[in-house]
């Protein structure tokens, strides 16, 4: 202790050393101070003014007439843009057809004889009948939202171009597509008129499937129906012949988009192996067809797509096929239970 008062007063007594009383510290426990602070109200930061007609007729009973364009408007603000192309989900792959028909018949050449192979292209005209088209079974058996995004499309070219617009821009796409399929068959066919091929190349849709024309080779069909005797549905084909030295059943389309993707073709490979599979059993052709061929062309004439599809490819698209095929006959039969007698 008396060291410690002797350090005390030689700290004291040096120069410059003064020792002050430290500030009182209050500690408290009181639950005021420990306490979260108060939440705020974040309505309170809204501008009540500019969201008042939001605010009015989401309170009233009759609310602000929705038209097409502010329901596409609120579309956009809730999911974001329209995005066509969406993987298929882990259950549908999953699926399996019950009734499983073989895309191909190992009894049949794969091939025709050099011999037999007929100069003139098949060209056998599609009965009208009660059988069911590929095209039909195709838009019977349209998913939800398949539905949903054609709809859409069509408000809003409606709203763009007006109901009689719609009408015609529709009758003109069908137009150039008829157009386009019969200048193929003019400069793929043999016998086709000489003056309307040159008069064909100058056509934005030819000059688009230039390069593809050029891998196309031994034609076999034209334009020709088919006809899948046991599972009952026809079809009009585009076009049977070889592209890059392999048979295939070539179905041409015509896109204002560009679609350098297969998946971008929604259907069309489904429509493909439908008449693969339907040429396979169908005793009018002497051959077998294991590969398919999507050719998108462009009127602006640009490089048309080309989504080849080979034998494996084929059968995948074709088990989705039956189970479209096996959808499209249960709802027809459940329709027929419920029409009255």
């Amino acid at each position: 202790m008396k060291a410690f008062q002797t350090i005390y007063r030689q700290l004291r007594s040096s120069k410059g050393f003064s020792l002050e009383p430290t500030a009182h510290v209050d500690f408290s426990t009181s639950s005021y101070f420990c306490s979260r602070k108060k939440k705020v109200n974040p309505y309170k930061e809204v501008d009540q003014e500019k969201y008042s007609d939001l605010v009015q007729s989401v309170l009233s009973s009759r609310g602000l007439a929705q038209t097409p364009e502010s329901l596409f408007e609120e579309d956009n603000l809730l999911y974001g843009p329209v995005s066509k192309c969406k993987p298929q989900k882990q259950d549908e792959e999953a699926k399996a057809p019950r009734n499983w028909c073989p895309l191909l018949i190992p009894e049949r050449s794969v091939k025709p004889n050099v011999t037999s192979t007929p100069t003139i292209p098949l060209r056998i005209p599609l009965q009208r009948n009660t059988i069911p088209s590929v095209t039909k079974i195709l838009q019977q058996t349209m998913t939800s939202e398949q539905i949903f995004y054609l709809e859409r499309w069509k408000q809003r070219m409606i709203l763009e171009l007006g109901e009689d617009g719609f009408a015609e821009y529709s009758s003109n796409i069908f137009l150039q597509g008829k157009r386009f399929h019969k200048a193929l068959e003019s400069i793929l066919a043999p016998q086709g008129d000489l003056k309307e091929r040159d008069e064909n190349l100058e056509s934005g849709y030819i000059e688009s499937v230039q390069h593809i024309l050029k891998d196309v080779s031994g034609v076999r069909a034209l334009e020709s129906a088919v006809q899948h005797e046991t599972l009952k549905y026809v079809g009009l084909l585009d076009c049977v012949a070889e592209y890059q030295g392999k048979l295939c059943v070539i179905d041409w389309k015509t896109s204002e988009r560009p679609k350098p993707y297969i998946r971008n073709t929604f259907d069309n490979p489904l429509q493909v192996v439908a008449y693969v599979g339907a040429i396979n059993n169908d005793v009018n052709y002497s051959f077998q067809v294991q590969c398919g061929l999507t050719v998108v062309a462009y009127k602006d004439g640009s490089p048309a797509h080309p989504h080849f599809m080979d034998t494996e490819l084929c059968s995948q698209y074709w088990a989705k096929w039956l189970l479209r095929l096996e959808e499209y006959t249960k709802k027809e039969k459940n329709q027929n239970i419920q029409k009255p007698d």
